[in-house]
């Protein structure tokens, strides 16, 4: 079977703190790339000097020249853009902030066949706190969790052809803040033949505060509603709280039941992921948290919808 020819794609907005452990992981691959596009959306910080630097010092290895565009607009936006300057049919992509296994490339491309349109790769935690170990089961699909019929591809680990990038009707650049989701649905809706290989492993470190955690619920929330996006687990979330409101209208006896109730049900969906004494005070206050802050950008979202 004749080389693929892949070309790799990320896009990038001030991320000096973490693009050049991104670039390291990216140039120490198995399977090289035959080309390498950075879209930077307008970086003011030293992110732009920083992937020069690196080529420089790379110059004397045998790896793709990284190609950097300049394209005003939000992630969609640039991925749109990069994928029209790739020069091959078969893109890879990933997200700055990501950190890719070495192997990464090499087992995306070992899934890909003329009969598959996509391979879905993994992504695990990269955690430095207990906090952050906390955090991963409410953010990511865990392992355990997958299943691979339903898996949706994101852009921090994924293989697409071009050809199904179009179908698709390319990424959503309307939405700012799950356009990778929106994309995937969408490849789901028109059949698009994926596969997933869990062995594409990307690490990703979550949020390290409160309110940059908040943040992200909340832009996921408010992005699903804008583009009709209703996910059956947070429409649950409604009637939970709603039934809680309730009941505890009835008798203060019942609140102090359900905190309880609520409070064991977040430690047994989510201790055997961290296994620390800690979480029996973290993962019920992440459980409620994480559910305010869908509840909040859902509301949002919809007044949004409702005042076009």
């Amino acid at each position: 079977m004749a080389k693929i020819k892949t070309s790799f794609i990320a896009t990038v907005l001030n991320e000096e703190k973490t693009i050049e452990t991104f670039l390291t992981s990216l140039f120490f691959q198995t399977q090289s790339f035959d080309e390498i596009i950075i879209v930077d959306g307008g970086s003011t910080d030293r992110t732009q000097s920083i992937i020069s630097n690196f080529q420089f010092q790379i110059s004397n290895k045998k790896v793709s020249k990284i190609k950097v565009f300049q394209k005003k607009g939000n992630r969609a936006v640039g991925r749109n853009f990069a994928i029209e300057k790739a020069r091959n049919e078969i893109i890879l992509c990933s997200d700055a902030g990501c950190v890719l296994d070495q192997r990464w490339a090499e087992e995306l491309v070992s899934s890909w066949s003329e009969d598959i349109d996509v391979v879905a790769g993994y992504y695990q935690g990269i955690t430095h706190n207990i906090f952050q170990k906390c955090i991963i089961p409410y953010v990511l699909v865990m392992q355990d969790k997958v299943n691979p019929k339903k898996f949706l591809p994101a852009t921090r680990s994924m293989l697409f052809s071009k050809n199904i990038w179009k179908k698709a009707g390319k990424f959503p650049e309307q939405f700012s803040h799950n356009e990778d989701y929106v994309f995937a649905k969408k490849l789901k809706y028109i059949r698009a033949r994926i596969v997933l290989n869990k062995n594409a492993l990307v690490g990703w470190s979550p949020p390290n505060s409160l309110k940059n955690l908040f943040i992200m619920f909340f832009r996921f929330a408010y992005g699903d509603v804008q583009a009709f996006i209703f996910r059956p687990k947070v429409i649950f979330l409604f009637f939970r709280y709603l039934f809680f409101f309730l009941l505890t209208n009835i008798n203060m006896f019942f609140f102090y039941l359900i905190i309880m109730i609520y409070g064991i049900w977040a430690l047994e969906k989510n201790y055997r992921y961290v296994r620390h004494p800690l979480t029996i005070i973290y993962l019920p206050f992440l459980q409620v948290f994480s559910d305010i802050a869908v509840i909040s950008g859902s509301v949002s979202g919809l007044i949004s919808l409702l005042k076009r």
